[in-house]
């Protein structure tokens, strides 16, 4: 068993770096923007459009949610645009923005860091007739630690660490904790400035998840998409926070990994395992092998290990999911969206997700997703 899951891991790793120079996308783009060109430049444009299957697919698409896809979704929506001349309007406002337009049939796919909530499921059968909404894991990806601590280029916390600066009860950056896990580098005594979502948020979801997983003690908080602790700052949108830590000394916050850019450094995590982890596509494909599906029926939702301490494997990671009716879905629509979705899923779309700060979804995982849109109805 040991040896089947090093093979597996080692072909998922090969799998999510094996993408050449013609793949090397620049992950930009804001929350505030529809599914626009932030891919544009791209080299890969016209070889992956060659692929795609169009079918029936016309006219325009609304769709909104997770920000931490955005940047996913702006290049797959410039491949797809280009190939069959379809409209994609991404709005990227946030998962909880994203299901609940979903529920009152606004849109016709949402993106969520989170699974669908039973209540959630039973909304969307008002929605989607003699049908429910359903979660498709498309995107994964390491939920980065962003911080601006001036002379400070590498830095390491672990799991009660951040729990205490995002509960403010460590405010300085030469706090022993703090230094402990840093031994030679010199901190500043400076006063930590802690950014978290205004927006529900699936990234605040699956980060709260992470620490009430790993330092229950430290974070005494029930979690959800909500932020619920005290003090701190905030932003909205993945790009609202990473924007915040970038202009402001003695910053931290959390969002996708394609946001720390610019002169962001993000931190590695001390998870127990021989040396700190840092966030990237490859580690968080290592995580993500380890993810079981506890959806059932049609609905793939994942259930992620926060408390690994595998080689290599980053803890903090979220899977986001596009959210669709399983049968239901408005006939105008339907091909578009499952032209779209199938690209998306494809061997294609998912190649272009490590040059861009994401890891693609397991090979084995991805396969159900395939067979599941092929279904949708």
């Amino acid at each position: 068993m040991k040896l089947q899951r090093k093979n597996r891991l080692r072909a998922l790793s090969l799998g999510a770096v094996a993408v050449t120079g013609a793949l090397a996308l620049t992950a930009c783009g804001s929350d505030d923007n529809g599914g626009g060109g932030s891919a544009s430049g791209n080299p890969s444009t016209s070889a992956n459009a060659s692929s795609i299957k169009c079918d029936d697919a016309k006219g325009q698409l609304l769709a909104d949610g997770s920000s931490a896809q955005k940047n996913a979704i702006d290049a797959w929506v410039k491949n797809f645009s280009q190939a069959c001349g379809v409209q994609i309007n991404y709005k990227g406002g946030g998962s909880g923005a994203g299901v609940t337009a979903f529920t009152q049939g606004q849109v016709a796919f949402a993106g969520s860091d989170s699974p669908l909530k039973p209540e959630e499921v039973t909304a969307s059968k008002q929605i989607c007739k003699g049908g429910q909404g359903i979660d498709l894991p498309m995107v994964g990806g390491p939920i980065a630690i962003g911080y601006n601590v001036p002379g400070v280029d590498n830095l390491v916390l672990d799991a009660p660490t951040l729990a205490k600066i995002f509960d403010s009860k460590i405010t300085k950056w030469n706090d022993p904790a703090i230094a402990a896990l840093n031994k030679g580098v010199k901190l500043p005594d400076l006063k930590i400035q802690a950014f978290h979502r205004s927006d529900e948020s699936g990234t605040t979801d699956n980060f709260t998840k992470y620490l009430i997983a790993t330092t229950p003690d430290n974070w005494k908080y029930s979690g959800g998409k909500a932020w619920q602790a005290k003090g701190g700052q905030s932003a909205p949108q993945s790009a609202g926070v990473a924007q915040q830590v970038k202009q402001t000394s003695g910053a931290i916050g959390y969002f996708e990994l394609s946001y720390v850019k610019d002169g962001l450094k993000a931190v590695s995590i001390n998870t127990g395992a021989s040396k700190p982890v840092a966030p990237s596509s490859e580690s968080a494909t290592a995580d993500i092998a380890a993810a079981q599906v506890v959806g059932t029926g049609k609905d793939l939702s994942l259930k992620l290990d926060y408390k690994t301490k595998a080689e290599g494997a980053y803890p903090i990671t979220l899977v986001t999911y596009e959210i669709v009716c399983d049968k239901g879905n408005k006939a105008d629509t339907l091909p578009a969206t499952k032209a779209f979705l199938r690209y998306i899923a494809s061997e294609d779309g998912q190649k272009i997700l490590p040059s861009i700060g994401y890891a693609p979804v397991p090979a084995d995982i991805i396969s159900k997703v395939r067979t599941t849109i092929e279904g949708l109805s």
